[in-house]
């Protein structure tokens, strides 16, 4: 049966049985249709971003030129969900049909250790929400200057624009420019800005840069950003002198690179950072230096999966499709309940391993041979029963495995400061005609965030997806990268020709999300706003990327749309069932995919508001 499965899957004309049943049902109508085009798609965040992608396309660029622009756009002008002190892992298949990872995520500051943490008491503005019952003892601030890394983001896409692009900076960040220096802020912007106005007071940065003259930007406003803008000009100019003086193309932007990392930008961040009794210095910044690397990835039936590597939870999708390899799914309907306990149990087996064995490499030994070998799902797969497991169940590597944290102490909070924290992530995804693919995930600095003095930089808190649990390979060190949930995703054939890229924000949810939108996408043959439109669920058995690391084993969020016999079904095998709406399923993704036909079909979340164009 498995063999005749492959094979229906590879006839185009086919569909598979599973697909066929599918058909049957009344789907309900789309909220919009796919944009669908011949030369290029993009899909991200906001419609700031992909028009900055489309000028680039317009011009002549390809997907990276395009993707580069659309990044630097978002963290311009999605502030609540990212900014320029932020991150931002990239997946890049270039027109040869070679897949590179670069692995936008900046270092921990020398001077941190885990022990200073462990003993460190939170200060006021450092922790946004009550901590879960369920969590880790001890924690990393959520917010403020002690959770900052360096900035990943500039970095990774000024690797990406010199090595696979073909524009220059000035001409990638043109549109962030013009955004900087005049934006018409929306509803979802103005909100986050007024929920965030507590915490600027602890921060007149902050304040001067977000609420500048003591008033919130109001939907229909005008909102300037003039130091950002003046930094990047700056970057630009920097460019420009090292042309004029002769420089390539590659030298030029890496001219720009120095103007951050080793120039004035991170000689202001520094002096900033001193004087907020910061641990970011420059020395920090000047040791920081991205290159591409190869991607992690499996083949499943006829197609091959690429992501980020072990700095990210990207693998943890590959452990699962190799579990779901050996699966008939030949029987089950779409969301039907065997269909959901199965990736359900598949996934708690993944993450499991994440929170085991995934860390930093340049600190770690992730053992990665084993993680994503075949024979190792075949050992693990006879763990998915028909039931819930409400235990964490990491394989067993090696001599002395690390302990899973759930093995750890509970957090036993006390005062807590009384914030709202609205932190997101967004997502960036382009495919040309050449069969040149980019996905990203830029997330970090999000609001409520840090301005680094007159720089216009908001920097990132992203610290805390550390853990200070003893050696566990994610615990926190100078020098080292947290492992976080930023995931992009590329996707061919196995004979290496382009199917289609994916990314969403959601944090521990991304890698469900996306798994769910490329089997409804591929084994349901559903067109790509479909895949991105139709119900999801989210298994919360695992532990938090974020705060103290909670831990809710058997919670599974559902659907609302979901059959009521569905849910009665998983909540009798075991599932500890919840409902949610469409507005808030925990994510928000998009999917650029081509079709049979040859052609290149963007879908993008409705309720997430996010943006696609093609042409």
């Amino acid at each position: 049966m498995k063999h005749r499965f492959v094979v229906l899957l590879l006839t185009t004309s086919a569909i598979p049985p599973f697909a066929a049943a599918q058909q049957r049902q009344a789907p309900e109508r789309l909220v919009q249709y796919p944009a669908r085009g011949t030369r290029g798609a993009v899909a991200a965040g906001s419609n700031w971003a992909t028009d900055a992608g489309m000028r680039m396309y317009y011009a002549g660029g390809n997907a990276v030129d395009a993707g580069v622009a659309m990044i630097f756009a978002t963290a311009t002008t999605e502030y609540e969900r990212v900014g320029w002190g932020g991150e931002a892992p990239i997946l890049i298949r270039t027109k040869d049909g070679k897949v590179h990872a670069i692995a936008g995520v900046g270092t921990m500051p020398k001077l941190a250790s885990a022990e200073l943490f462990r003993n460190r008491p939170l200060e006021m503005g450092e922790i946004l929400e009550p901590p879960e019952k369920n969590g880790l003892k001890g924690m990393v601030p959520v917010a403020g200057l002690m959770c900052a890394l360096v900035p990943g983001m500039p970095d990774a896409n000024l690797v990406a624009l010199r090595d696979f692009g073909t524009k220059s900076f000035s001409e990638a960040i043109q549109p962030s420019i013009e955004y900087a220096d005049a934006q018409a802020i929306d509803e979802i912007r103005s909100g986050a800005i007024d929920g965030s106005r507590e915490f600027f007071t602890l921060w007149p940065t902050s304040m001067a840069h977000f609420v500048p003259d003591g008033k919130v930007p109001r939907p229909g406003e005008i909102f300037r950003q003039p130091n950002l803008a003046r930094t990047l000009r700056a970057m630009a100019a920097a460019e420009k002198k090292a042309l004029a003086a002769g420089a390539s193309r590659e030298a030029a932007i890496d001219a720009v690179r120095d103007y951050f990392y080793r120039g004035e930008v991170a000689r202001k961040i520094d002096a900033f950072s001193k004087a907020n009794k910061g641990l970011l210095r420059y020395e920090d910044m000047a040791a920081f230096h991205l290159a591409p690397e190869d991607a992690v990835s499996t083949d499943f039936h006829g197609l091959r999966v690429y992501k980020p590597g072990f700095w990210s939870q990207g693998p943890a999708m590959i452990e699962a499709l190799n579990l779901l390899n050996g699966i008939d799914f030949t029987p089950m309907r779409f969301n039907s309940a065997d269909y959901i306990n199965t990736l359900v149990e598949a996934l708690k087996l993944a993450y499991a391993d994440r929170d085991t064995y995934y860390g930093d490499p340049k600190f770690v030994k992730v053992p990665e041979e084993t993680l994503l070998s075949m024979k190792y799902a075949d050992e693990r797969r006879p763990l998915i029963g028909k039931t819930a497991s409400l235990e964490f169940r990491p394989g067993k590597i090696g001599d002395n495995p690390p302990v899973h944290p759930s093995k750890s102490e509970i957090a036993r909070a006390k005062k807590i400061d009384d914030m709202l924290m609205a932190h997101d992530t967004s997502c960036v995804d382009t495919v040309d005609k050449d069969g040149v693919m980019f996905s990203a995930t830029p997330s970090g600095a999000w609001l409520p965030s840090v301005v680094a003095g007159d720089t216009g930089i908001p920097l990132t808190e992203r610290a805390q997806s550390f853990l200070l649990v003893a050696g566990n390979p994610n615990e926190l060190a100078g020098g080292k990268r947290p492992r976080v949930t930023l995931s992009p995703t590329l996707v061919t054939r196995t004979d290496g020709t382009p199917w289609g890229v994916l990314s969403t924000p959601g944090g521990d949810n991304q890698e469900q999300s996306l798994l769910q939108i490329l089997l409804d996408a591929f084994l349901f043959r559903m067109d790509a706003e479909r895949a991105i439109e139709s119900p999801r669920f989210q298994t919360r058995h695992l532990v938090s990327s974020f705060d103290n690391h909670a831990m809710n084993p058997g919670d599974l969020l559902l659907d609302e749309r979901i059959p009521a016999s569905v849910m009665a079904d998983l909540a009798q095998r075991g599932h500890k069932v919840e409902t949610r709406s469409r507005w808030n399923s925990g994510a928000a993704p998009v999917l650029i995919k081509i079709t049979p036909a040859g052609v290149i079909e963007a879908g993008a979340d409705p309720w997430g508001y996010r943006s696609m164009h093609a042409w």
